[in-house]
């Protein structure tokens, strides 16, 4: 596997991929996500990663409603593979990284293993669009999108680099937009099952403007 990897289709990824159930956690396409590892059975399942030349983890949720209290809880449906690009030591024991999605998966089943960690064979073609980078850019209400984001901000008492907005591609600002936003699991794996850019953009929209309404209207505090 070369170091700068190129995958052109869900030809170019493997079936069976380590997982790492993560609730709240959404990675997208070509989204950066930093991560603080240190917890044994992920610490092994770097090594194995980048051991074995593909460094790919699959970013999932478990799904809490079906979890029952079991120590293995069941996994959404739907994840995001996702590279290893960034790799340091803490010299602590810990591992920081940083993984750029490349596409989303379905689980077909969890697999039985030795490893200390899960791993599940999937189907990626189901999302062969998130191989393309920035399809479906042009149908994105980018205004829609900001004015939910300038209301957001406002309550919050936030600033943001507007320069750094106003640059940003489509899909890289939805996207973005989305890894970030404060809300639960399920808004989460909304985003996360999208069928496109357009609808990820609108469900952003929707439940940031349900947020701010409610807020409004029941004087909750703001979103975090």
């Amino acid at each position: 596997m070369p170091i700068n990897a190129d995958y052109r289709g869900p030809g170019d990824l493997p079936e069976v991929i380590p997982v790492f159930p993560l609730p709240g956690a959404l990675l997208l396409p070509r989204g950066q996500m930093p991560l603080n590892i240190f917890e044994p059975r992920y610490l092994a399942m770097i090594d194995d990663a980048l051991r074995d030349g593909h460094r790919l983890i699959g970013m999932i949720q478990p799904d809490a409603s079906h979890s029952g209290g079991d120590s293995k809880p069941k996994l959404f449906e739907v994840g995001c593979v996702g590279r290893i690009t960034q790799f340091a030591e803490t010299g602590d024991g810990r591992y920081l990284l940083e993984l750029t999605g490349v596409s989303r998966f379905k689980v077909v089943e969890e697999l039985t293993v030795k490893t200390p960690y899960r791993q599940c064979r999937v189907d990626f073609f189901a999302f062969v669009d998130d191989f393309e980078a920035r399809k479906g850019e042009d149908d994105v209400d980018r205004d829609a999108l900001l004015e939910a984001l300038r209301g957001f901000l406002k309550a919050n008492h936030l600033k943001v680099d507007w320069d750094g907005i106003e640059n940003a591609p489509n899909e890289a600002l939805v996207n973005a937009l989305a890894m970030m936003s404060p809300y639960g699991s399920a808004e989460k794996q909304a985003l996360l099952e999208a069928p496109d850019l357009k609808t990820r953009a609108e469900i952003l929209v929707a439940v940031t403007e349900m947020e701010l309404a409610k807020k409004r209207t029941s004087g909750d505090p703001p979103l975090q």
